[in-house]
């Protein structure tokens, strides 16, 4: 019984080998009750056929080497991942018609061809993807199949382990951007520890390994006979924190076209813009769990910032004005909040109004969902923004992003509130 059921389950691997075989009986029991020789001859090269095809197609998948070559794993949407794959043969028999496929889940992904060595050939291909959507994806393995011209059998090897490649949202460089400026607590002089070098020394420490040598504190360590290393702290500046609303059900639209990307868009290039001016910036979002990037700055911050945009999408289910609710003890009166939302629930506003109330500097970057796909309209919003005096931008789907968000300053110079 298990002997019929292997035999049952290779037939359903390779159905036209069963065809074959089948076809050859056929042609034997019709032979024999007819007496025509050609039948029996034809069965006999059937039956011959078979095995060497076999043997021939599982030759062709073995005796491969083959090296895949990736100059990054992250990329900012937009750019493009470059690969280079080299495929060598060891052996001396030639390798006619392998299809080579290199896997990956990155949207418009194509990379497939077919290739074919001489004894100990070489292949080199080269190749690029464009990263048209932002997120966490998987590249490889590389599949290399190889079949016969009878389409009887088809072995399939796989070369390498999937790697991750995570594709940074588009940021767009903002020439200039406003928000209300923050009081600073007390005589202006707000500090914290900080990994960045400034001007402010805070104090010594031991040396750890990964400090940087130009961190040294030279005299103490001759004065000590042990390394010691400055803490630093940050030049008194205003926090910004940028809330970005990943609430299923305020957002509209799909895929490129939706409020999803152009709300992580928008805070990508706030960020971008805050950072490249040197001040200390912070996220906070709430899409499947809560991510919270503490405000610092560099450029590592940024890339931190970018990482945890890339994985953003609205699925969550915590409103925009229970999330400023809940964290607002972040906020302080040394802090400006800009929150980013296409939300036409006014709940959001009064709770950004409470803030407000408490001396914490607002703004808003409102999109007009109506404008991506069928939804409620925002006038109330603008009414009720405009009645609390929270400095406000709206973005429509046709607008240009950097445009819009620059002329802010514009305002800001003319004496706008």
């Amino acid at each position: 019984m298990t002997t019929l059921r292997r035999l049952h389950a290779w037939a359903r691997r390779y159905p036209n080998v069963e065809m074959a075989v089948l076809l050859a009986a056929v042609c034997v029991v019709v032979g024999f009750a007819t007496g025509f020789w050609l039948l029996f001859r034809l069965a006999y090269v059937v039956l011959f056929v078979v095995p060497v095809v076999y043997l021939w197609t599982r030759s062709m998948i073995d005796g491969l080497d083959v090296d895949v070559q990736r100059r990054t794993s992250r990329v900012s949407q937009g750019q493009s991942l470059h690969r280079r794959v080299v495929i060598r043969s060891t052996s001396r028999i030639p390798k006619v018609w392998l299809e080579v496929e290199d896997r990956s889940s990155l949207p418009a992904h194509l990379s497939r061809r077919v290739i074919t060595l001489g004894a100990k050939g070489v292949e080199v291909w080269h190749y690029d993807t464009p990263a048209l959507r932002r997120g966490l994806y998987e590249l490889g393995p590389l599949a290399i199949t190889a079949t016969d011209p009878f389409g009887f059998f088809r072995f399939r090897r796989t070369f390498g382990q999937p790697v991750s490649v995570l594709v940074y949202p588009n940021a767009p460089e903002l020439p200039d951007f406003y928000i209300p400026p923050a009081n600073l607590p007390g005589d202006g002089r707000f500090r914290r520890r900080t990994q960045n070098v400034t001007p402010n020394v805070a104090g010594l420490r031991p040396y750890a390994p990964g400090d940087s040598y130009n961190r040294i504190h030279w005299p103490a360590t001759a004065r000590t006979g042990n390394l010691m290393v400055k803490l630093f702290e940050l030049d008194p500046a205003s926090d910004v924190w940028i809330v970005l609303d990943m609430q299923r059900a305020a957002h509209v639209g799909e895929d490129l076209e939706g409020t999803e990307e152009a709300a992580v868009t928008i805070a990508a290039s706030i960020a971008r813009y805050f950072i490249a001016a040197n001040r200390t910036v912070g996220l906070l979002t709430f899409g499947q769990n809560l991510r919270v990037d503490e405000p610092d700055r560099g450029a590592n911050h940024y890339t931190r910032m970018l990482e945890t945009l890339a994985l953003a999408h609205a699925s969550g289910e915590v409103p925009l004005d229970a999330l400023l609710l809940e964290e607002s003890r972040r906020f302080g009166r040394h802090t400006t909040v800009v929150v980013v939302t296409p939300s036409t629930n006014d709940a959001w506003v009064l709770a950004l109004m409470n803030l407000q109330g408490r001396g914490v500097k607002i703004a808003a970057v409102l999109l007009e969902a109506e404008t991506y796909a069928p939804a409620p309209s925002a006038l109330d919003i603008y009414r009720t923004l405009a009645a609390g005096g929270v400095y406000m931008y709206t973005i429509k789907r046709s607008d240009d992003i950097d445009r819009v968000l620059a002329a802010g300053s514009e305002v800001a110079a003319a004496g706008a509130p």
